[in-house]
């Protein structure tokens, strides 16, 4: 079985109030902001994939700034490229990885999508992270955050997949026009048990007292804090509307039980 999920904020504002989807074993969040706070405008996207058959899950998260052009071209290409993708995840997890981050930086790095990308309004921090076998890969531009939480990492302090990276962008200002293009990416064996892997945008650390930069308060809302995904992305952005968060938070969340399949 295979599915595919994609949302653009500037389509699908949910200002003033959470927007919390199912699909498949994956979870999206959406939040606009808060209204009174001066929140008019969403300019995040977000892409969830998974395939059954060759047991794979793939989220995207797209933060973008100054409007939403960058995020409408970057969930089109994206788009454009999804069969090759699967292609590419359908391979053993040995190459997987490898082939899917070479092909993003050739399709990022083509003369075509530069010359699109000189052409819009704004720019965006763009992640993907993605979980095959018993393994998560993730590739960055930007200040996207990425989470494995695990109770055996969380007693050594260890939550988050990247660092947030400023500066970085894809769009009018663009990191692929630079001599040598910078983004950052890795790959994690997944602990035994149960792992629970989060992605966020900005919108859901950069708010009121910013509760959530520690990831320990994460961990916490999303391992002990409730028992579903879905109720623990409830429990994130209603707290960002608490805290009177301006810019708009997303969150894509899956689990994933290494015990479950040898």
């Amino acid at each position: 079985m295979t599915a595919s999920l994609r949302w653009l904020g500037d389509h699908a504002m949910h200002l003033d109030q959470p927007h919390v989807t199912s699909y498949g074993s994956m979870v999206l969040g959406c939040y606009g902001g808060n209204i009174s706070a001066g929140a008019d405008k969403n300019e995040d996207a977000a892409i969830l994939w998974h395939d059954t058959a060759d047991d794979w899950e793939a989220g995207v998260i797209v933060d973008a700034h100054h409007s939403a052009q960058s995020a409408v071209l970057i969930l089109h290409v994206l788009a454009d490229e999804e069969q090759t993708i699967r292609e590419l995840l359908a391979q053993p997890v040995q190459v997987a990885f490898t082939a899917l981050q070479n092909h993003l930086i050739n399709v990022f790095s083509s003369p075509a999508f530069r010359a699109e990308c000189a052409t819009i309004r704004g720019e965006a921090s763009c992640m993907m992270v993605v979980r095959k076998a018993h393994f998560v890969w993730w590739f960055a531009v930007g200040d996207c955050v990425s989470y494995v939480f695990h109770p055996t990492l969380a007693r050594l302090g260890e939550y988050a997949l990247n660092q947030r990276r400023f500066y970085e962008w894809i769009g009018h200002v663009n990191t692929f026009d630079l001599a040598v293009p910078c983004w950052s990416s890795g790959v994690r064996q997944l602990r035994l048990g149960r792992n629970v892997l989060v992605m966020i945008t900005d919108g859901l650390l950069e708010c009121g007292t910013r509760p959530f930069e520690n990831p320990a308060t994460l961990y916490y809302t999303f391992t002990w804090a409730a028992p579903t995904l879905t109720e623990s992305i409830n429990i994130a952005l209603r707290r960002v509307h608490q805290e009177q968060g301006r810019d708009s938070a997303t969150i894509i969340a899956w689990t994933y039980d290494t015990t479950a399949k040898k």
